[in-house]
């Protein structure tokens, strides 16, 4: 299904820059490029690489489309009350796909898209098929005179919607396969070798689901490498070169991040690129300012954005904090049972409280005591003092491991978590936020990361966009204000949803 806004690599540029390449986690990151050719990573196969990523994807989604959709007609047609439809019954019924692929088209489903996410394309999806099935239902009352079953209708809304998510489920998944499996992927020039193209090129190199594989940057004055840690890709030239560049390492995609080159000499290069039929993104300037709220407006033919900011404590955010309490009090009767089981497991697992209680730091810096089911042992002997490793957030088993046998099942499973519905309940917490850090830390963190006290415009989260990213335990401190800052400035009811059913898809996920 369709990306929304923000979903792809441009959407989600960093809200906070590392200082050192040391901040972000380069394990995994492939060996340094040489013209385009990888040694470690294997070599593409060209049907999947055209299929799922060349001009076959282009068509693949709309024949998938098609398919699926005239499966579903057909079983409609196949339903007890539309046996003996006239043939001009059927026409409307017939016409239904096409009505849905045009309307996707419109809606831009169609378009190359950096990263596709599934929950990103249900309201499309829905809206589309709705207004495509309800079309056909007007037509049916004018052919047929309102003779026939409302049924009918309803199932074939239901076969279309079914049918054509499972296939666009299935065609997104294919291509996430292929790209995590390096076994396809578009080769990417990165126009800019400072802090900003670092970065884009660590993100790509850590992330092969975005299907772009940095060759190498292009700089008329880049800055030695002391100045930039973590830049793995080599320098190929200058943005003069880009075509012969883009002949060696065979490059379809370039990025734009802020180039030593002035603003004016990169009007020339977009144009060079069209006419090389190479797909352009851009990192905008002022990219910490930006979310999907802002509003595109021209000055006579000069393009100003108009930006839109997010207020932690406007209106959204107190529809927000009702829903938390009113999720986290249904949740809690609902799970009364399991929590009363969980809480003589714990009891019964070691000596010491059910409840383990420690000083977080909230919104606007107010302290409180988050809880959690406890799950290590209390030895007399008091562990020494948890130091974190540098650019990485504390978290996961601190010193040594006194984890009890159940306490290893709820960290697991993340049920040590559930209490911290009573925080949510007191409006200490939100349901989904940055996650809380210790005061101590707090501290320490302000000072060498950059917007890090930012995270506390809002309440702290049980879930947050940073932990369905995978940033969870000890992990790029510098990464995890990425994302909660860009989860502040993009915040919606519907981004809440989606982190909160991602949530429960990881939670499934480990359990098994």
């Amino acid at each position: 299904m369709q990306a929304g806004p923000g979903a792809g690599l441009v959407g989600q540029v960093p809200a906070s820059l590392p200082l050192s390449g040391a901040s972000l986690p380069l394990s995994g990151a492939p060996a340094p490029l040489d013209l385009g050719r990888s040694a470690a990573a294997p070599a593409r196969r060209p049907l999947a690489q055209w299929l799922l990523e060349g001009r076959g994807w282009r068509w693949l989604r709309p024949a998938l489309d098609l398919i699926t959709l005239g499966g579903a007609v057909m079983l409609t047609l196949r339903g007890p009350h539309a046996h003996g439809l006239s043939s001009t019954q059927l026409v409307p019924f017939a016409l239904l796909p096409l009505l849905v692929i045009a309307l996707f088209a419109i809606r831009g489903m169609y378009r190359q898209r950096i990263r596709t996410l599934i929950l990103d394309g249900i309201v499309p999806v829905v809206g589309s098929v709705s207004i495509a099935v309800m079309a056909v239902a007007v037509a049916e009352v004018y052919l047929a005179s309102g003779s026939l079953d409302s049924s009918v209708f309803v199932r074939a809304w239901v076969l279309s919607l079914t049918a054509v998510g499972m296939g666009r489920i299935g065609g997104v998944l294919a291509q996430r396969w292929a790209r995590s499996g390096l076994v396809t992927g578009r080769p990417a020039l990165i126009v800019g070798a400072g802090l900003i193209g670092a970065h884009v090129a660590r993100r790509l190199e850590t992330h092969p689901e975005y299907g772009l594989r940095p060759v190498g940057f292009l700089d008329d004055d880049p800055p030695p490498s002391v100045e930039v840690e973590g830049r793995r890709a080599p320098l190929l030239g200058r943005p003069a070169d880009l075509a012969q560049v883009v002949e060696r390492t065979d490059a379809r995609h370039v990025i734009l991040a802020f180039s030593s080159s002035s603003d004016s000499s990169l009007i020339p290069l977009v144009r060079r690129c069209d006419e090389l039929g190479l797909e352009v993104s851009v990192v905008p300037r002022l990219f910490e300012s930006l979310n999907d709220r802002m509003m595109y407006e021209t000055l006579g033919g000069l393009p100003v954005l108009g930006l839109r900011t997010v207020a932690p404590k406007g209106w959204q955010f107190a529809v927000k904090h009702s829903f938390d309490r009113l999720v986290a009090a249904l949740v809690l009767v609902i799970l009364a049972p399991a929590l009363l089981a969980l809480a003589a497991a714990v009891r019964l697992s070691s000596p010491g409280p059910v409840l383990f209680r420690q000083r977080r730091v909230g919104r606007d810096g107010t302290v409180f005591d988050l809880l959690k089911f406890r799950s290590m042992r209390l030895d007399s002997d008091r562990p020494a003092p948890f130091v974190p490793q540098p650019g990485a957030a504390p978290g996961g088993v601190e010193g040594d491991d006194r984890r009890t046998p159940i306490g290893r099942l709820l960290r697991r499973s993340s049920l040590d978590e559930l209490p911290q519905l009573i925080n949510v309940l007191r409006g200490e917490m939100s349901l989904v936020g940055p996650r809380p850090e210790r005061p101590e830390f707090v501290e320490l963190f302000s000072t060498d990361v950059p917007r890090y006290r930012d995270r506390h415009r809002v309440k702290s989260g049980i879930t947050g966009w940073a932990q369905v990213h995978g940033l969870r335990g000890s992990t790029s401190l510098a990464d995890r204000v990425e994302w909660d800052n860009y989860y502040i400035g993009h915040f919606s009811l519907g981004l809440d949803l989606k982190i909160l059913a991602l949530t429960l898809a990881a939670l499934f996920r480990a359990a098994e």
